[in-house]
């Protein structure tokens, strides 16, 4: 028998950061992707972020990785509002991504600190946030990729 607690916060904005993820979509497209975790033996803990970006708490099965996980969440939720929201045909996901494994412990921080997105997001840009996020997580990147 095997036993894992496999979790993570993961960070993604959409196509060249367009403020896609309005009061409309954003519920919607969050229930679903919980579905696709779902359907890949995982679990949805919690999932927000402002208009051009999510996050995501996750809790992964063990036969997942990361890349994978992302991969299928960013492919089928994209597919997903090509077919139901018809006048959203430019949507899509940036390439790339960030992913941070959490221990259980931390995980309701992580939370509350998605939730806490919207306001969160009134005094700290995309890409201030992602970066301090980075250096955090003791992280190398290239502030030029941080768009």
């Amino acid at each position: 028998m095997s036993y894992t607690d496999l979790q993570y916060h993961i960070v993604f904005s959409t196509k060249e950061r367009q403020p896609l993820l309005d009061a409309q979509l954003r519920p919607r497209l969050i229930k679903y992707i919980g579905g696709i975790l779902r359907g890949l033996n995982g679990k949805l803990l919690e999932a927000d972020g402002p208009e051009d970006h999510l996050h995501l708490a996750v809790s992964a099965s063990a036969q997942s990785n990361p890349s994978a996980l992302v991969r299928d969440i960013k492919a089928n939720s994209s597919k997903w509002v090509h077919e139901t929201f018809q006048d959203r045909r430019g949507f899509g996901w940036q390439d790339g991504y960030a992913a941070f494994s959490v221990s259980h412990s931390v995980m309701p921080k992580v939370i509350a600190y998605i939730r806490n997105q919207k306001a969160h997001h009134e005094r700290v840009s995309f890409q201030e946030e992602l970066a301090a996020l980075l250096r955090r997580h003791e992280i190398a990147f290239d502030e030029r990729y941080i768009v």
